[in-house]
């Protein structure tokens, strides 16, 4: 049943930002980045939709890696989602997006290095990968992609992360040395190859023709990467109640009901089992990949259909974040993830040597409830190839004290964090001490649950 309701979750917790009207063109596909002095508090979803393709066309701002000259960079853990995709569901009785998952590098989006990626690719038999990876391809090669098969866009998007972040911490911070050891990384994947596929093409150009035997890619088999601590019951009650919440939400919108029966009308199928092939999914890599939506002998689905359900979903966004249910599931479902990050940090703070590098490759639905459980309200939900980032600093003055930054997108939103904000207020430094990041995941995160320990959180009933 979890796992019924994450994948309900991953196309239906979409995000609410003040944006500005652009009037885009929805044709167009030039992203553009928004001027957070001058927008309005307006929803615009065919805005909010151009940020969440994230077609690459030009060249991205990035805060990572800034810091006060007497610091030193020590370790680096990196949360992506996967790249561009093709749909995981489809409309029934219309015609598949014609999308070619080739990769072609005459072909726009491109990037200088995806040729020589894909003769990269073609040598990979040496990594080590866990289980069921090693029958994973390594690049999308289908001429009409299979379902929520990575894309070029996608590949493209990650070559483009792999040479920001090498350019910061590699040529900049030389945090890998060039004879760097399997030992000094960390990789870790779920079992689809699109995450797969999104980690191999960040790795690219972030290390460049890299030894493939140096490569250990571990497999996650849990889209929340709880690992050895899956069990918490209390953690599925939220999820269920937030799916309610959702429910409720929906069968008020009369809209959204009037859009759902008009289309269910053109394509010849009941309303119901139209709208349990959650036509977004499709209608978002229509519009991503600049595609005419589909059309019947009855009629068309166009750019007023989706806007209508486009725009429900960044309403039910914004009840999210008033209504708390997700929250409290966000922090049971990513504790084990965001504790095995401070239990690395901690150790290299120590001065371990090891896994400097991280880096997990997953899903919307990975990012979506970290991003929660830290606080940070005010970000989008994860558009493709999104990246969280936690740096660890060192301060040169007092080697023994340690600091964090967290980057989502390139944007610093370290004191946007619920255990950094009062920090921020009387502190010159611009990041925050390790300690609390630490007392936040070992600690406080289980206050609201009125628990001191993860385990008597998930078991505890609710209140």
């Amino acid at each position: 049943f979890l796992k019924v309701c994450v994948l309900y979750l991953s196309v239906h917790l979409i995000p609410v930002n003040p944006v500005r009207e652009d009037g885009l063109n929805p044709k167009s596909r030039k992203r553009i980045m928004p001027d957070l002095l001058t927008e309005p508090p307006a929803i615009d979803p065919v805005y909010e939709a151009h940020v969440y393709c994230n077609i690459p066309t030009i060249a991205e701002r990035s805060m990572e890696g800034h810091a006060p000259h007497y610091f030193k960079l020590v370790s680096v853990q990196v949360l992506i989602r996967h790249g561009d995709r093709y749909p995981l569901y489809a409309i029934p009785k219309t015609k598949r997006p014609d999308i070619d998952c080739m990769l072609v590098p005459s072909r726009k989006p491109s990037h200088p290095q995806l040729e020589a990626f894909v003769k990269h690719m073609s040598k990979g038999s040496a990594a080590q990968m866990d289980g069921s990876l090693s029958s994973l391809p390594r690049y999308p090669s289908h001429s009409l992609c299979e379902m929520g098969e990575l894309t070029q866009t996608g590949v493209v998007q990650h070559l483009r992360n792999g040479q920001l972040l090498r350019e910061i911490y590699i040529n900049k911070h030389k945090l890998l040395p060039g004879d760097w050891t399997a030992k000094q990384l960390y990789l870790e994947t779920t079992g689809k190859s699109r995450t797969l596929q999104s980690a191999l093409a960040l790795l690219y150009t972030f290390l460049p023709e890299f030894d493939w035997k140096k490569i250990n890619m571990r497999h996650q088999w849990s889209t929340i990467f709880c690992s050895g601590s899956c069990d918490c019951p209390m953690r599925n009650h939220y999820l269920e109640e937030e799916q309610r919440r959702q429910y409720s939400l929906r069968v008020k919108n009369n809209d959204l009901e009037k859009i759902y029966v008009d289309m269910a009308k053109i394509v010849g199928i009941p309303t119901r089992q139209l709208r349990a092939s959650n036509p977004i999914d499709s209608l978002l890599c229509y519009f991503c990949h600049n595609v005419t939506f589909p059309c019947t002998k009855t009629g068309c689905i166009g750019m007023e259909h989706f806007k209508v359900i486009k725009r429900h979903q960044l309403e039910d966004e914004r009840e999210r974040q008033e209504k708390k249910l997700y929250f409290l599931y966000a922090l049971l479902a990513t504790h084990p993830l965001l504790n095995q990050t401070a239990n690395r940090l901690q150790r290299i703070a120590e001065g371990k040597k090891e896994e400097v590098f991280v880096l997990y490759s997953a899903h919307d639905v990975t990012l979506s409830p970290v991003l929660s459980a830290l606080g940070i309200t005010e970000a989008r939900f994860p558009r493709f190839a999104a990246r969280l980032v936690f740096e660890l600093w060192q301060d040169g003055k007092r080697p023994k004290e340690h600091f964090i930054r967290i980057l989502y997108n390139g944007a610093d939103v370290t004191f946007q964090t619920s255990f950094c904000k009062d920090h921020y207020k009387h502190s010159s430094k611009p990041m925050c001490p390790l300690e609390k990041f630490v007392n936040f995941v070992k600690r406080d995160m289980f206050l609201i649950f009125n628990s001191t320990s993860y385990y008597d959180a998930c078991h505890r009933r609710a209140l």
